[in-house]
């Protein structure tokens, strides 16, 4: 098998720097090709975080004068798993307080446009060839970039080649969402050719839109799940820029996300209270009881509920304050980690005091927390109106938390609703449903309970989902493919 060099561009990957599912995906990659003879280096910007996990003395392997204005350095390293990894080194646009992409108050900083613009033109460089080892050019074979923050890294492969006429391009969209859009005098900074600002380039709405421009100039596009490339070429989940994915046509694939086994496993998990798998079921039960006793439950074989997510529309968290009456109602219980809207919050906090003993609400994450819920759970509830692929529903799955779920994006790809026929074939692992209101969450909810009603179904339906596989194997093999193809 030929091997091929991948240069993957992330502006975040567990386990240096995470603040969503972006990270997970771009952490695991490296470990999921590898089996496929595709050798993976990450390049990520250097926070903080990044910087500590090299160590004092990092290897220089290039530096800039000026990197779009400010000097810069790049270093070499490994991530924790063994794989490759850079970091951009330029103190003035990452070494600040703060999240990766805005200040303490969550207001975005100011220069992400030259924080991004400047992550994707050293990408650029890099799969160009611009690290000299043994006298020759270090290039890549493919150019792999990640939402927005380093679409960019496409658009200077396309028009400052910088000796990468032979490295193939890559994007891939975990949330066409976030498009990072910046007023049009920002053109005159980012050192593009004057054909760059053109409507197949980077010009979108008279500003600079960095999504736009890794969508017009990367050789294929990708997005984390198949139904998700689907419902971005309608005008719905497209977000304005429906139109050129379909202009791209065949150059969009949906690839569904994996997860790490290694990582989450409840035969192995050191988070639990007791570790168990589908064949010894009935030891998940002290899980239960210790999620009741975190959350202030009552004890009670009625099913609890969980929630771990963002607090926000998309994920359809406006209408579960409404439900949480109707979920206590019929015997449900609720187990809530998250946070965001600050409406939605109060909300949700004013639900757990009408229902004292039934409803558990935590403000903020908790990685370990989440292992315990999914271990405790007995349905994990993700009401989003677009989801490209998610990945808590996976994390469900694995641990017989049954997830009722949207019938959308990735949602739709991963879950199998116990319908009558599901339930008489005996494959099912799951509930969807069709709309975010009221009415159609509340209806899913009882059908859960009523299935939970049914001792023996509902451990069918548990054994189900915990020999589902979604581990990386065949999504690793699917980019590799990509890889090639656009390689031969």
């Amino acid at each position: 098998m030929t091997s091929l060099k991948v240069l993957s561009v992330a502006s975040e990957a567990v386990p240096l720097v995470k603040t969503g599912g972006l990270a997970d995906v771009a952490g695991a990659l490296p470990g999921a090709l590898a089996p496929h003879g595709v050798e993976m280096t990450t390049l990520l910007p250097g926070y903080p975080s990044v910087l500590a996990a090299l160590g004092r003395r990092p290897k220089v392997v290039h530096a800039w004068d000026s990197l779009l204005g400010t000097p810069a350095r790049l270093l070499a390293g490994t991530l924790p798993d063994g794989h490759p990894l850079l970091v951009l080194d330029a103190p003035a646009l990452y070494t600040r307080e703060g999240g990766p992409y805005s200040d303490a108050a969550g207001i975005d900083w100011a220069d992400n446009w030259q924080r991004f613009a400047a992550l994707g033109k050293a990408a650029a460089e890099i799969a160009g060839g611009v690290i000299i080892k043994r006298g020759k050019p270090q290039g890549f074979d493919v150019l792999h970039a990640h939402d927005w923050q380093a679409a960019m890294a496409p658009a200077y492969l396309r028009y400052v080649p910088l000796g990468a006429a032979g490295c193939r391009s890559v994007i891939t969209i975990h949330n066409m969402a976030f498009q990072g859009w910046f007023a049009p005098e920002v053109f005159d900074r980012i050192e593009l050719p004057s054909s760059a600002w053109a409507l197949d380039g980077v010009e979108y709405h008279g500003g600079v839109g960095m999504l736009k421009a890794g969508l017009s100039s990367a050789d294929a596009i990708t997005t984390v799940s198949p139904t998700y490339a689907r419902e971005i070429r309608s005008t719905v989940f497209g977000m304005g820029l429906e139109g050129l994915i379909v202009e791209r046509g065949a150059a969009v694939h949906g690839i569904l996300n994996g997860i790490d086994a290694n990582v989450w496993n409840p035969a192995s998990d050191a988070a639990l209270a007791a570790p168990y798998s589908h064949r010894t079921l009935d030891k998940r039960r002290a899980n239960k009881r210790a999620l009741e006793a975190e959350f202030g439950l009552d004890e009670s074989d009625g099913p609890i509920f969980i929630v771990v997510t963002r607090l926000t529309w998309q994920k359809g968290m406006d209408v579960l304050p409404d439900v949480l009456d109707h979920l206590v109602g019929i015997g449900g219980r609720l187990a809530l980690l998250g946070s965001g809207d600050a409406a939605l919050e109060r909300a949700l906090i004013e639900g757990a005091a009408r229902h004292p003993g039934r409803v558990g609400i935590r403000i903020g994450y908790d990685e370990a927390l989440s292992h315990r819920m999914q271990a405790g759970g007995d349905a994990i509830l993700i009401p989003s109106r677009f989801e490209p692929c998610g990945l808590t529903q996976l994390y469900g799955l694995a641990y017989g938390c049954l997830p009722v779920v949207a019938r959308t994006g990735g949602l739709a790809d991963t879950v199998i609703d116990a319908n009558p026929a599901a339930l008489a074939a005996g494959c099912a692992t799951g509930v969807q449903f069709d709309g975010v209101t009221y009415d159609d969450l509340a209806a899913a909810i009882t059908r859960t309970v009523q299935l939970h009603a049914q001792p023996d179904v509902w451990e069918r339906l548990q054994k189900n989902a915990m020999k589902s596989d979604f581990s990386w194997e065949a999504s690793g093999k699917a980019y590799a493919d990509l890889y090639r193809t656009l390689t031969a």
